[in-house]
């Protein structure tokens, strides 16, 4: 088999300047929203970054298995804990913080996740705006030049602005019912 040659990738400068403005905007805002997070959520953030490390799972995994094994007396020190029951506290109380701290990090994704979700919304129904009108204007210069085209009830059809809440009311028809 013979091989495929290899295309460099493209240099950032051969990025248009629409799409270099909107990288900049986008980094900027991202900025924006870290610089205004509440003292809470930068904390909780901080604590979900450490504990999904694997820097937090090897000092758990010293710090349990040093207990285990001290009170095991397998060490040398007196056990203090035999039963393993404090240690089982402490790892009760630990795991309910941790993930109200990872719950409050994911509502704060969740909240910036639909932020652009919205944004994404916007941009692609001012996009089929244009098109529609783009659409709308093409057919009428073929029209007006005598261009004859095939596709006359497709390019109808494209004419047509599309309606938000009629393709919502659609989906929401065409879903399962959730009454099982």
């Amino acid at each position: 088999m013979g091989s495929t040659p290899t295309i460099p990738p493209p240099e950032p400068d051969s990025l248009n300047s629409s799409l270099r403005r909107n990288i900049e905007a986008l980094r900027r805002r991202r900025e924006h929203e870290e610089a205004n997070a509440t003292l809470e959520e930068r904390v909780a953030q901080a604590i979900t970054r450490f504990t999904g490390s694997m820097r937090f799972v090897y000092v758990h995994a010293a710090l349990y298995g040093f207990w285990i094994i001290a009170n095991l007396g397998l060490v040398g020190i007196k056990p203090w804990d035999p039963s393993f029951v404090v240690l089982a506290m402490i790892a009760s109380v630990e795991a309910i913080f941790l993930s109200t701290f990872i719950l409050i990090s994911q509502n704060r994704m969740s909240a910036v996740a639909e932020r652009r979700a919205e944004l994404d919304l916007q941009v692609s129904l001012l996009a089929e705006h244009e098109i529609t009108k783009l659409v709308q204007l093409v057919s009428e210069m073929a029209d007006k030049m005598d261009v004859a085209h095939d596709a006359r009830r497709d390019i109808d059809e494209l004419k047509h602005m599309v309606a938000p809440e009629a393709v919502l009311d659609a989906i929401e028809a065409n879903e399962p019912s959730a009454k099982g």
